[in-house]
């Protein structure tokens, strides 16, 4: 990998992230989702991460009042194992603090340890569980919160 870049999702990214989308979930979100959200949501902000040029992965949060609310990320699966999940996910933590957020959550399924082993390296903590969240298989989330002010995990690279 050579250079990496974040920026704002843009409409015509949407069939690159919809590839990106079937290739990561049992239940991906559809083009008008994507539409919607860049559309008409003005709480929502989404961001690609290219690398060498090409969106290899993305993200999307709301960010209401001071919390931001990660809605999905996902990283195409010949660039995972490569730590862009982690820089994505510092990336929407950052621009989430700039937006005045002190506090961020999220969803994961409980059989995604990868996944949670990721959010608590980076300061998320388990809060409780949404029983049957995932409508593909009924499968439980955990809810997470990590706190965005002083003594984060933001500018904490190493790990």
């Amino acid at each position: 990998m050579n250079e990496i870049h974040f920026r704002q999702m843009n409409l015509t990214d949407i069939d690159r992230i919809l590839e990106i989308e079937h290739q990561s979930f049992a239940a991906p979100w559809s083009r008008a989702a994507f539409e919607g959200e860049m559309v008409r949501n003005h709480f929502a902000r989404y961001l690609v991460v290219e690398v060498d040029g090409y969106a290899a992965g993305y993200a999307g949060m709301w960010l209401i009042i001071d919390e931001a609310h990660i809605t999905n990320i996902a990283i195409d699966p010949l660039f995972r194992g490569k730590k862009l999940g982690e820089l994505l996910l510092r990336q929407m933590m950052t621009v989430a603090v700039w937006n005045g957020a002190t506090r961020m959550t999220l969803e994961v399924r409980v059989s995604n340890k990868k996944a949670q082993h990721l959010y608590e390296k980076l300061g998320f903590r388990s809060y409780g569980i949404r029983k049957g969240y995932y409508s593909d298989n009924g499968e439980d989330a955990i809810i997470m919160w990590a706190e965005l002010g002083p003594g984060n995990k933001l500018d904490m690279m190493e790990g």
